[in-house]
């Protein structure tokens, strides 16, 4: 499809989203989506968001996001010989790039030798799990071209198993250079009352890349349901990975030029829901090192966001985040928090669509400054304010 063709496709999708908040079904075809936006109305020296010390969970989103975007879900679900399929595309829009699509798979389900398992083909998204308030999922596997099968009962439990190749729908890997990964992914293992354990193992394996052309990953995800109290449920992350295998079991760098890593962290994040009180906390340590050297970095995040509803469609969230990176070149900080008045959909934290003002305020260390001269701490600045107007809308 040409880019004029996906732009145009983009809007009128954007356009029957205006009108409703949940999923629709358009002429057989289910319309999903996800988008946010709005504009930055007080800033300091163009620091528009996206501060971070670089940290896979060091940002903290809320007045901090930094970008616009759109995704669009269109799904077609139909049977043909005794089997269910569905086609699914994605298409994205973020910032000043391109259109691109994210998801372009085939899935078939209802097979007589395996009736629950779902069979796929394509690019698919396989996002497991993730913390909301720093945009980041610690589990997730998918984003290349491959197939698979998901839903394989085993007892109590469900296997999912992915085969990938480094290609992706829009992108090629570059000439001489080839990797393949494969995931296992273990989930609904019922351990104890209410909680449950999951199991994401990753190996990769190619030529062409930088230092080493391997890779391996284990993460274990336990999440426990009516923590300490009725409503909350705790989410517990301990993670590895090594070489080309990324932590959250993708590819790490397999750009044929990059070396491998070597990550290990552990994280834990709460969410809760109680009358109108909600919110989402973070903590998590992480360490990496770049194989070949002995440079190792010390990633630290605590923060959360909480929501108090007013009533049905007005809340007000705020957001604490406090960040540290220690490294060879020195012992950097970066603190913020946000207050954002928040018209909404509903009363709960997980409300959506929802329009904030927001103002936020930030501030950093010298160390953090110098690290990031071309960006935020461009001058020696070490303090940022902004304000603005973001909308948030699932469908």
């Amino acid at each position: 499809m040409k880019t004029t063709h996906k732009i145009s496709l983009i809007a009128a999708a954007a356009a029957l989203c205006a009108g409703s908040a949940f999923a629709m079904d358009v002429g057989g075809i289910e319309f999903h989506g996800y988008s946010r936006g709005g504009p930055v109305l007080s800033h300091d020296d163009n620091i528009k968001g996206g501060l971070s010390l670089g940290g896979d969970l060091q940002k903290y989103r809320l007045g901090n996001e930094g970008d616009n975007g759109i995704e669009i879900d269109l799904i077609k679900n139909f049977e043909a010989g005794g089997v269910k399929w569905k086609v699914h595309y994605m298409p994205v829009k973020w910032g000043s790039s391109s259109v691109g699509t994210d998801q372009a798979y085939v899935e078939m389900s209802g097979l007589s030798f395996a009736p629950e398992a779902k069979v796929w083909a394509g690019q698919r998204r396989l996002r497991i799990q993730d913390v909301h308030i720093v945009d980041n999922f610690l589990l997730n596997y998918g984003d290349n071209q491959g197939a698979g099968v998901t839903d394989i009962g085993i007892g109590g439990a469900k296997l999912g198993v992915g085969l990938f190749s480094g290609d992706k729908f829009d992108s090629s890997m570059p000439a001489g250079v080839k990797a393949t990964r494969l995931n296992v992914d273990i989930s609904a293992i019922n351990t104890n009352p209410d909680g449950k354990l999951r199991v994401l193992l990753t190996t990769v394996k190619g030529s062409g890349l930088a230092n080493s052309n391997s890779g391996s990953g284990i993460s274990v995800s336990h999440n426990q349901e009516n923590f300490l109290v009725k409503g909350m449920t705790n989410s517990l992350f301990l993670q590895t990975s090594t070489g080309h295998a990324r932590i959250d079991g993708e590819f790490q760098s397999i750009d044929g030029v990059t070396a491998g890593q070597r990550v290990s962290r552990i994280a834990d994040s709460l969410n809760w829901q109680s009358g109108a009180f909600g919110g989402q906390t973070l903590l998590s340590y992480q360490t990496s090192k770049v194989d070949g050297t002995s440079v190792t970095t010390k990633d630290t995040s605590v923060g959360g966001r909480v929501s108090y509803a007013f009533s049905s469609n007005f809340k007000l969230l705020a957001e604490v985040g406090l960040t540290s990176r220690k490294a060879p070149t020195g012992n950097q900080t970066l603190n913020k928090v946000t207050i954002a008045p928040t018209i909404s959909v509903g009363p709960d934290f997980w409300s959506r669509p929802e329009v904030r003002l927001y103002v936020t305020k930030a501030n950093w260390n010298t160390a953090a400054a110098t690290a990031n001269a071309s960006t935020f701490g461009a001058g020696g600045r070490t303090s940022s304010t902004i304000m603005g107007v973001q909308y948030e809308v699932w469908w």
